[in-house]
C-alpha cells in the first residue's frame, strides 16, 4: 500500500471490508483497516464505498457507514466530507449535492 500511496496520481476507494471481514466482522480490526487507508494516502484520495449491495451479506448500511464514522472519527469535519464525498466527486468528475 506505500508503493501506491507514494504515487500522487493513484486514489483509492475503501470499500468491501466488513465484507471481507466475513461475518464475525466484529472481532476483527476493521477501523484499524480503514485508518491505516486513510494515514497513507490521506483523505484527499481516500475514498468511501458502501459494497451495498454485498455488504448486506454482513450488515446493514447504516452499520456499514456507522463503522466508517466511528474509524474516521478523529478527522475533521471537512477531512472526513472529503472521504465520503470529495474525493469521489472530484475523481468521478461528478457534482457535489452541495454545490447545486
Amino acid at each position: 500500500m506505500r508503493d501506491l500511496a507514494a504515487r500522487p496520481n493513484v486514489v483509492v476507494k475503501a470499500s468491501g471490508l466488513l465484507t471481507e471481514a466475513g461475518p464475525d466482522w466484529r472481532e476483527r480490526p476493521v477501523h484499524r483497516y480503514i485508518r491505516e487507508t486513510v494515514e497513507h494516502f490521506g483523505p484527499d484520495r481516500t475514498m468511501w464505498g458502501s459494497d451495498w449491495p454485498v455488504s448486506a451479506l454482513v450488515a446493514d448500511h447504516a452499520t456499514v457507514l456507522a463503522t466508517t464514522q466511528a474509524a474516521l472519527a478523529d478527522l475533521s469535519p471537512t477531512e472526513r466530507d472529503t472521504v465520503f464525498a470529495g474525493t469521489a466527486t472530484r475523481t468521478y468528475l461528478v457534482e457535489h449535492p452541495s454545490q447545486t
